[in-house]
């Protein structure tokens, strides 16, 4: 029990647990897994997970650590406890999946539906298939595009720098699609984007080149990382924000190793 005093949440009830299922436990710990995995901050995870144990009647403590999820179940008639661990699953950040996950809590905490109901909706968010991935493909181009705009670049600048995305982000696709190291896809992407986008400077395009090559490798920035680590740090829960701000400081770094080393290989002479 000790364990969980790092992070964990108390919810208090006064209707014993023993009328549950293990099931319904298990079914909590995966939740808040698959949260984590979604991109949740761990404020989000303990108010879902507590609202749905709230309206079951149970005695829960929830900790949240990196890359697992502690979900520990008290019975007051025993003293006794149960502890029901889930790995995270690897996968992507998914707004989409995300905000379901959260109105399902809800709809199970406005006893909405019932808990197979819950369990079948649940199955279907969890596999929901990724948004087309060509649609992203060309969105993330534009948005970067628009970065470029935003911070002075002109009309050739712009056009280089949705070309050095569109094939960067694809290449990225690729690459994780083949299981490849996400540091490696990382560090790749930046070099191939970079040695693109670099064409401004080598053929004299334009009046910023500088501009293209600067945010043709925005698109690899990990922000979604970097702000939920300073929400996780602000709640206490640092070991988690620790683990998510020095993963999102490794593929930052990994994206400068890549830009760094398109520009010397292209002799640019910017250092």
């Amino acid at each position: 029990m000790t364990m969980s005093l790092m992070s964990g949440q108390r919810t208090n009830c006064d209707v014993h647990t023993s009328a549950l299922s293990p099931v319904q436990y298990s079914f909590l710990a995966e939740y808040a897994a698959w949260l984590y995995g979604c991109g949740a901050t761990c404020t989000r995870i303990q108010h879902n997970v507590n609202r749905i144990a709230t309206v079951w009647h149970i005695n829960i403590e929830l900790t949240i650590l990196p890359g697992c999820i502690q979900l520990a179940v008290f019975d007051k008639d025993t003293g006794l406890s149960q502890v029901y661990m889930k790995k995270t699953p690897e996968t992507g950040l998914s707004f989409y999946k995300n905000s379901q996950l959260s109105q399902l809590s809800w709809a199970i905490a406005d006893e909405k539906i019932t808990f197979d109901a819950a369990q079948r909706v649940f199955h279907q968010i969890v596999s929901t298939p990724l948004t087309n991935k060509w649609v992203v493909m060309v969105l993330t181009s534009l948005a970067n595009l628009g970065f470029c705009r935003i911070f002075g670049g002109d009309a050739i600048a712009m056009a280089i720098v949705f070309v050095a995305t569109l094939l960067g982000y694809r290449l990225k696709q690729v690459l994780l699609e083949a299981h490849v190291d996400v540091k490696l896809v990382f560090l790749l992407c930046a070099f191939f984007s970079a040695v693109i986008g670099a064409s401004g400077h080598i053929f004299h395009l334009g009046n910023k080149p500088e501009i293209a090559l600067g945010t043709c490798v925005l698109y690899l920035i990990p922000g979604i990382p970097y702000i939920n680590s300073i929400s996780d740090l602000m709640v206490g829960q640092y070991l988690v924000a620790f683990s998510r701000f020095m993963n999102a400081m490794v593929l930052t770094f990994c994206l400068s190793v890549g830009l760094a080393g398109a520009i010397l290989l292209l002799n640019l002479n910017l250092f």
